[in-house]
């Protein structure tokens, strides 16, 4: 064979395994890359102009191949059309056979790779595009929380410390720092995170929360202080009786100064013998003379211990007789009808007491029921913790508790009128309002509880409530 048939064949052959990994690389780029249109066109005439075997001849020719394999050249009038910006001495001519092979290979084999890859690039999923911070910046205007490097001593704005509503904050505050150093001392290894956070439109809190604990899996004290002014028709939604009160009569839409003050908490153990306790004790007012208080304690156990339901209910009957021999059956029987989950047919927990709009007296004296309620969480509360939270349980105990706290979430996020209130109206923190659910819940597909079981043995307390003292 002809040494130079050889060289041609050999200029192929590489000019061929060039190609294929100018391919192979174009691909694998675009693919992990995303190369944008104008570097998938410009690759050709990049691979074009480095190419290494070109070199310019004085005069416009045109290269032509003869019979006999070797190279003559004709004169043109005019630069070959596409090659822009090439002068009427400047044309690229190849130095030799083989070296014009393989750069028309190399530029040839580029252009495909790149064609490739436009179509690979075109049909490759594309992430989608992040959304407009304008849409992020509008919510924060509309709710308007800030966090805060520390508490401030009052968030309310009465200077006036001897005022209800003064002492009202300060008196939740107390107690907020007296059930969080118990819980605390009861744990033995977790503590509380406290998050202070202002209000746009007026107030603030501080939200307390541990979470990760040894006995506790989550809990958390938020105190909520707020003022403002609010539509009537928004303040007649956040209480549950509409009579007797002078906003009623206001046309709806119209705003009115508000004031708003509350101590919430939910606490969720570990241990399935532990049970879940909530309080939440509150005071509402307008400048139209409107005032209430709201409030209780609760308790929702997953295995039941009669003991303990006598002593937590006990201990609030005995501060509701302090204040009114009516007050624990009255609130008890308010507790059970309010803490259920209608689509169910079930309750949260097995009550405690509750109340809701109370005006019926002096205020000074719900104050002081209120306070005294407030300061009996830890006695009501803790014992039963200290008894089992070292309780063994298997894994089926703790599916079943899991399995009840899906129904604390239910009824959270679809009857409680706080959460819902909060949500809806923008007035409350979503991170303190959503502080209540817990960590872990479950839910199971038409589950039932084995008859005569423990699971069946309280599920019936939840479908029918009962007395405790």
């Amino acid at each position: 064979m002809p040494s130079g048939t050889s060289a041609g064949a050999r200029g192929q052959v590489a000019a061929a395994v060039l190609g294929g990994a100018l391919l192979a690389a174009g691909l694998l780029v675009v693919m992990a890359e995303g190369s944008g249109p104008a570097d998938l066109y410009a690759a050709p005439a990049v691979a074009w102009k480095t190419a290494p075997m070109v070199q310019t001849v004085p005069r416009p020719v045109r290269p032509t191949q003869l019979a006999s394999g070797s190279l003559m050249t004709e004169e043109l009038s005019a630069p070959p059309s596409g090659l822009g910006g090439l002068g009427f001495g400047d044309v690229m001519a190849p130095k030799s056979q083989a070296s014009g092979t393989l750069t028309t290979a190399v530029a040839f084999l580029a252009g495909c790779a790149v064609a490739v890859a436009a179509m690979a690039s075109r049909f490759r999923p594309q992430a989608p595009a992040p959304e407009a911070p304008l849409a992020m910046a509008a919510v924060t205007s509309v709710f308007g929380h800030q966090d805060l490097a520390e508490a401030p001593a009052v968030f309310g704005k009465d200077t006036d410390p001897t005022c209800l509503r003064r002492r009202w904050e300060a008196m939740l505050r107390k107690g907020q720092d007296s059930i969080c150093k118990a819980i605390e001392e009861c744990d033995g290894e977790g503590k509380f995170r406290a998050d202070a956070w202002a209000r746009e439109g007026g107030g603030g809190g501080l939200s307390r929360v541990m979470a990760n604990g040894k006995v506790w899996e989550k809990a958390g004290v938020g105190l909520s202080v707020v003022y403002g002014t609010m539509p009537t028709d928004t303040i007649n939604a956040a209480r549950q009786r509409q009579a007797n009160y002078a906003t009623k009569e206001l046309p709806a839409g119209e705003r009115l100064p508000f004031f708003a003050c509350g101590l919430s908490c939910v606490m969720h153990p570990r241990n399935p013998h532990c049970p879940t306790m909530h309080f939440n004790y509150r005071y509402f007012e307008t400048e139209a003379g409107d005032w209430w208080f709201g409030g209780g304690t609760d308790i929702t156990p997953a295995y039941l211990d009669e003991e303990d339901m006598k002593h937590f209910h006990g201990t609030y009957k005995k501060v509701c007789d302090k204040h009114d021999p009516e007050f624990y059956a009255k609130f008890k029987k308010w507790a059970d009808e309010y803490f259920i989950i209608k689509h169910r047919g079930e309750t949260r927990g097995l009550g405690g007491i509750f109340y809701d709009d109370l005006n019926d007296r002096d205020p000074e004296k719900i104050f002081a029921f209120a306070e005294e309620s407030l300061n009996s969480v830890v006695a009501a509360y803790v014992p039963i913790i200290e008894k089992h939270k070292n309780d063994e349980f298997t894994e089926g105990q703790k599916r079943w508790q899991l399995i009840r706290r899906g129904r604390y979430v239910e009824f959270n996020l679809v009857y409680d009128r706080g959460t819902i209130f909060g949500l809806k109206t923008g007035l409350g923190r979503t991170e303190s309002i959503m502080m209540t659910l817990p960590e872990l819940a479950r839910w199971e597909y038409a589950h039932q509880p084995e008859p005569g079981s423990e699971e069946e043995k309280i599920m019936k307390l939840f479908k029918q409530p009962r007395e405790w003292v």
